[in-house]
């Protein structure tokens, strides 16, 4: 069975995906600028092609840690829910899935574990509106449907 065909939804952030890409398109340009420029800086400092180098690569470092917010990312299926967040996925086993809340005034909703416990879900964001809400719903109509039990 491929990957895809193992789980019934996918869901990603919309808007902070791209403003991440924004941002690491921003770094990435305005370091790479400044580094061609800093040889002709009149400040009398002497930069050489190392310099120019580095502040190169610092901005695809920046670039590149900007990206990892592109990364989170939910998927549901028979299997459980498989929680992606920037630097860690985690598979929950249905018998473990409490219900997914999205608690006023939070910025991503989280799937609640037992002892009070809960995974946030960095995929579905508040500031995605519309599609946070068409996420959330069909999280709960997969919930019911492998759990056998409308929380």
């Amino acid at each position: 069975m491929t990957d895809e065909a193992r789980w019934e939804l996918e869901v990603r952030s919309i808007k902070s995906a791209r403003f991440a890409i924004a941002a690491a398109v921003v770094l990435l340009v305005s370091h790479t600028t400044v580094a061609i420029l800093l040889r002709v800086s009149p400040t009398g400092v002497y930069f050489r092609t190392a310099d120019q180098l580095a502040l190169a690569g610092i901005g695809v470092l920046l670039a590149g840690i900007a990206l990892l917010l592109t990364r989170p990312r939910v998927r549901v299926g028979r299997e459980g829910v498989a929680v992606r967040n920037i630097l860690s996925e985690r598979l929950i086993e249905w018998d473990l899935v409490r219900g997914l809340s999205f608690p006023d005034g939070a910025m991503w909703a989280r799937v609640d574990i037992p002892d009070d416990e809960f995974i946030p879900v960095m995929a579905i964001q508040s500031n995605d509106r519309g599609h946070a809400v068409d996420a959330v719903r069909a999280f709960r109509s997969l919930e019911a449907k492998y759990t056998g039990a409308d929380r």
